[in-house]
């Protein structure tokens, strides 16, 4: 039996150490045979380096790789190219650190193909004088490959300034790669974020972003069919719904896929859980969150077109944007507004919708756990309103008096609150005459139909439940045996819980 490919990113290793590839060497052979300049954004731990990895022995003509894989009777294996990759992968501190990073890539490079390297010039000009030398020692055109070409900005993303200074000096080294045409055979730049392109390849034309294109959306990733062929000695009396709705659901507008790492991790230890943390966290998502008063809840059900998707820089940070890159957000629906296609985001999974709602209550709370969660989750499939009523309160009260600036903040606590438990949640759901604030799927059995109000004062209690009856939400939901009708209302000066009632449709338990 192979084994499990955790973590293993070099398509060397993985072939010759007997781990499991799952071949996407028919997605690469039509992308190096189209295209010349290639732009290519995905979540973090999703296959980018492994990609990268297996383009770079290809154009090396290491046959003896590709054995019984796509590309083996397609590829000319007679024409050898070199190959010079470039990682940005490691942690930067400072924005100088950027300049050793380049200096240290370039000196693996040199020492690769032997080629004496004039230390005298900056790595910029080193950059685009190895590409030349290259070109000129072999009499072949160069592949140039660049792993996290972003990381390096948003490791500083929080101090503007260091950012800034980042973006000037990749730019720069970015820039070698125009005006290089003749000398260039393919060009393939790999991050997480998606940067405007004036932002950081200006005059880079003729780069071509796949990251939302048909045709190579699976080309990173595990489709189910792929899980399914490729780890079926690993899936034996494995509930595989189970698997499906914890770790697959990426969409990138061809099937849907798994994140590799997080699913093997799953293969591996056969225990669901969220693998999540183990990716690493993307800590400045959740500042940039807290700095625009938790605006969340409505991230859910806009339309969202391709360049706002693609709306990210230094200057304004979309959440939407960061949240869809990172890998929080995918999208769930496509639909045709005139002639262009319109977007509406989810969470991909459970796994990452509980790992985003436990982050987003930590940094609510400051003092979050995940006991906090549980007793809710019990009161909720025991149908106990009262104990329901004390766990909202019992968590409002520790949400800091500074953070619960507006309603959106309520909204957001409490929306990450049930999502952490586990149930199906329906944000802002549609109804004919209105939507529901937010709906709870506890079984077949029981829903919550509840509304928020934040009021000005305490005599307008009971606006929340009545809005409920008034507009029959519930109506949606009369095939369920009982629907639970919720309306909690906060006081807006002291920020206080100060009314939560119900009324029950359908018999007893």
């Amino acid at each position: 039996m192979k084994r499990l490919p955790i973590g293993i990113s070099d398509f060397r290793e993985l072939i010759k150490g007997n781990y499991v590839y799952v071949d996407k060497t028919k997605y690469i052979y039509e992308l190096v045979s189209s295209s010349k300049y290639v732009f290519l954004s995905r979540p973090r731990r999703f296959g980018k380096s492994l990609l990268l990895s297996t383009i770079e022995y290809l154009y090396e003509s290491k046959r003896e790789l590709f054995n019984g894989l796509y590309i083996e009777n397609k590829w000319n294996w007679d024409e050898k190219y070199p190959v010079i990759r470039v990682d940005f992968s490691v942690d930067i501190r400072e924005y100088k650190g950027v300049y050793n990073r380049i200096e240290d890539e370039l000196e693996i490079n040199y020492k690769k193909y032997k080629i004496k390297e004039d230390k005298k010039k900056d790595g910029i000009r080193r950059f685009r004088k190895l590409i030349m030398d290259l070109s000129e020692k072999y009499n072949k055109q160069v592949v140039v490959l660049i792993d996290e070409y972003d990381k390096p900005i948003l490791d500083l993303i929080e101090d503007k300034k260091q950012a800034e200074e980042v973006r000037k000096i990749l730019k720069e080294f970015y820039s070698v790669l125009k005006g290089l045409d003749k000398y260039l055979r393919f060009v393939l730049v790999t991050g997480v974020s998606k940067f405007a392109k004036v932002s950081l390849f200006s005059g880079l034309n003729q780069l071509k972003d796949i990251s939302l294109d048909k045709r190579y959306g699976d080309i990173c990733g595990y489709t189910q069919s792929e899980l399914e062929n490729y780890f079926k000695e690993y899936l034996r009396d494995v509930n595989i719904e189970e698997v499906r709705e914890w770790y697959n659901g990426y969409n990138f507008l061809s099937d849907k896929v798994y994140n590799p790492f997080d699913v093997l991790l799953y293969l591996d230890k056969k225990e669901i859980r969220n693998y999540w943390y183990e990716t690493g966290r993307t800590e400045f998502l959740f500042k940039i969150i807290k700095q625009r008063n938790f605006d969340l809840p409505y991230l859910y059900k806009r339309y969202y077109t391709e360049e706002i998707l693609e709306k990210f820089d230094i200057e304004y940070i979309s959440i939407e944007a960061i949240m869809f890159q990172t890998g929080y957000l995918t999208i769930k629906e496509i639909e045709k507004l005139g002639a262009r296609e319109v977007y509406t985001l989810d969470y991909p999974n459970r796994e990452v919708r509980e790992a985003f709602n436990n982050e987003l209550l930590f940094y609510i709370t400051r003092d979050y756990k995940q006991y906090i969660t549980k007793p809710l989750e019990l009161a909720l499939i025991k149908e106990n309103l009262e104990e329901i009523r004390k766990q909202i309160e019992v968590f409002i009260n520790s949400i800091s008096y500074e953070v619960l600036k507006n309603e959106y903040v309520y909204a957001a606590a409490i929306y990450g609150l049930v999502y952490a438990t586990g149930y199906n949640v329906i944000i802002e759901d549609n109804t004919s005459k209105g939507r529901i604030d937010l709906t709870i799927i506890v079984n077949k059995k029981v829903v919550y139909i509840i509304e928020f109000k934040v009021l000005e004062n305490k005599r307008e209690k009971g606006r929340a439940l009545k809005q409920i009856k008034n507009k029959e939400y519930f109506k949606k939901y009369l095939n369920y045996e009982r629907i639970y009708l919720v309306g909690i209302e906060f006081e807006k000066i002291n920020k206080n819980l100060v009314n939560f009632e119900y009324e029950v449709i359908g018999g007893k338990k």
